[in-house]
């Protein structure tokens, strides 16, 4: 980890050609930056690999990365935050690149998603996106709301492995405990906005974006309702986008990049960063 900008921590693969896309990622609640770069699992190495240069940001709340103020730390503020803070990582680290793609998963797809719905004034060429749907669970937001009235909620560990992974079998042996590496507190504001808000303004945020979408949702989803229905009604949604790419990735869980389809997934995303910075 380090200081990538004034305002913001988190971690750079130093990688990439000129003419080629800056990938910016942004991470989930619950999770650091270090969730795409785990030993094994690392989109920064993939991506080095291919001489794409990435980097992952600590969102607002997040390691050395700003708590905003209670009522900005929910979706829609913390992606007016980050649409200026990702134009300094645009300065920083966008040079001889051809724009930016963003990848976003979870909280972190739905912040990254409103990012490219507000059109920011650096150059957004895509978006990849994970582990958002349209809907949540049935009373997950009054769990949440539930909950003493703290800025900053834990989740046990055994408790999140049961939600972010598929069935035994769609992981390695090494998995879950390696994720842990990335775990740490999130901000509460932004669990209730995803399980509350979002349900209200999903449909909007998505109908505004107007580059290419990747997205992929997993068959064994514990946060979201969530089939292929539910992952069509998604690509209808980016009714603005010129070119959709929606799919149900089978086997896994809702932290794909942990699970052994997880390589593949993360090659589909890097492929369509390629894509974007050549359309």
């Amino acid at each position: 980890m380090v200081q990538l900008t004034s305002s913001l921590s988190g971690r750079a693969n130093g990688s990439g050609s000129d003419g080629g896309p800056l990938v910016i990622a942004v991470h989930g609640g619950t999770y650091t930056s270090a969730y795409f770069d785990l030993p094994g699992r690392s989109l920064l190495d993939s991506a080095a690999a291919n001489g794409i240069a990435v980097v992952a940001i600590d969102r607002p709340g997040y390691v050395n990365s700003p708590m905003l103020a209670p009522d900005s730390m929910d979706i829609a503020g913390q992606a007016a935050f980050l649409r200026d803070a990702l134009g300094e990582v645009w300065e920083a680290f966008g040079g001889g690149r051809s724009g930016v793609v963003l990848i976003g998963h979870s909280i972190g797809a739905a912040i990254a998603a409103t990012i490219a719905a507000s059109v920011p004034d650096w150059p957004l060429l895509g978006l990849a996106i994970s582990g958002v749907g349209l809907t949540t669970n049935p009373g997950d937001h009054e769990r949440w709301q539930g909950l003493p009235d703290i800025p900053l909620v834990a989740m046990p560990d055994e408790v999140k492995d049961h939600v972010m992974f598929g069935p035994e079998g769609s992981y390695d042996a090494d998995m879950p405990e390696a994720s842990h590496a990335a775990n740490t507190t999130a901000p509460k504001a932004e669990l209730l906005a995803i399980t509350g808000a979002w349900h209200n303004v999903a449909r909007d945020v998505l109908g505004r974006i107007a580059v290419p979408v990747h997205y992929r949702q997993a068959e064994f989803d514990r946060l979201w309702i969530i089939d292929q229905g539910e992952v069509d009604k998604f690509a209808v949604a980016l009714g603005s986008s010129p070119l959709v790419d929606a799919r149900l990735v089978q086997g896994s869980g809702h932290c794909i990049d942990f699970h052994r389809i997880g390589p593949a997934f993360q090659l589909q995303q890097l492929g369509f960063a390629l894509e974007c910075a050549v359309r």
